[in-house]
C-alpha cells in the first residue's frame, strides 16, 4: 500500500467532495502543477489506495426513507447463530462485527416508521440478542 503524504490526502479530500472535478481545478486548488496531480491520481490508482469514482444520485424517494444505526450485544458465543439469523432481515442493508461493548452494528434501511418499528422488534426478537442501541441517521456529512 502506498504511503500517503499531505497533498495526496487533500487530493482525495477533493475527489471525495466531486470525484468529477477536472485535474486542472485540482491543481489550481491544491497549488501544484496539472503534470502532479495526474501523477499522483495515477499513483494511487495503480497502487489501489483509489479503488473507483463514482456519482451519488439525489433520489427524492430517498428523502422518506428511515435509516438507522443499531449496536447490537450478543450473549456468550451465539454470534454466528444471530448473524445468520440478522441476515434474513431485508431491511439490514449491512452487516458488521466490532469489538469493544457491542459485537454487531447492522445498517439498517427502511420506507417508513411503521417497518422501522416493526424491524427492531423483529431484531430484538432473534434469540441471543442480550441489548441493543439504536439511533436514527438525521442527514449525511459530506467528507
Amino acid at each position: 500500500m502506498t504511503s500517503l503524504d499531505d497533498l495526496d490526502r487533500r487530493l482525495l479530500s477533493l475527489l471525495r467532495a466531486n470525484s468529477r472535478e477536472s485535474v486542472v481545478n485540482l491543481a489550481r486548488r491544491l497549488g501544484v502543477t496539472r503534470a502532479t496531480v495526474d501523477s499522483r491520481l495515477k499513483r494511487l490508482v495503480e497502487s489501489g489506495v483509489i479503488v473507483g469514482f463514482s456519482v451519488r444520485v439525489h433520489d427524492p424517494a430517498e428523502t422518506s426513507i428511515v435509516r438507522a444505526i443499531m449496536l447490537i450485544a450478543v450473549e456468550g458465543r451465539n454470534t454466528r447463530d444471530v448473524i445468520r439469523s440478522l441476515r434474513g432481515v431485508p431491511q439490514i442493508a449491512s452487516l458488521h462485527t466490532t469489538n469493544g461493548r457491542w459485537d454487531l452494528v447492522a445498517d439498517i434501511s427502511c420506507d417508513s416508521l411503521a417497518s422501522f418499528d416493526e424491524t427492531l422488534s423483529v431484531i430484538r426478537g432473534i434469540d441471543g440478542i442480550r441489548d441493543s442501541e439504536t439511533s436514527i441517521l438525521l442527514s449525511s456529512a459530506t467528507i
